[in-house]
């Protein structure tokens, strides 16, 4: 008589819960995010040429999906400005 019995586990593994995206990023995640300078993001965020900024007290945070959708542009139009 033979029975089979699972000895090895289940036959998938748990998968390991994703961390949450956070909605809101610093101006640390967000220069990472779009690959810039820290200095090139904050003069951005002072001509008003980044969307989704929220300044609580001192502290900027900027909405990722602000930054997501922003359309890019070249020349003085874009989000960053001219680069050049």
């Amino acid at each position: 008589m033979s029975h089979s019995t699972c000895r090895n586990g289940p036959a998938h593994a748990a998968e390991a819960p994703t961390p949450k995206v956070p909605d809101f990023l610093t101006v640390e995640e967000a220069a990472a995010l779009l690959r810039v300078n820290r200095k090139t993001l904050y003069e951005s965020i002072r001509l008003g040429q980044l969307p989704g900024v929220v300044r609580i007290g001192k502290a900027v945070r900027i909405r990722r999906a602000a930054l997501v959708e922003c359309p890019t542009g070249k020349g003085r139009d874009s989000a960053l400005g001219s680069q050049r």
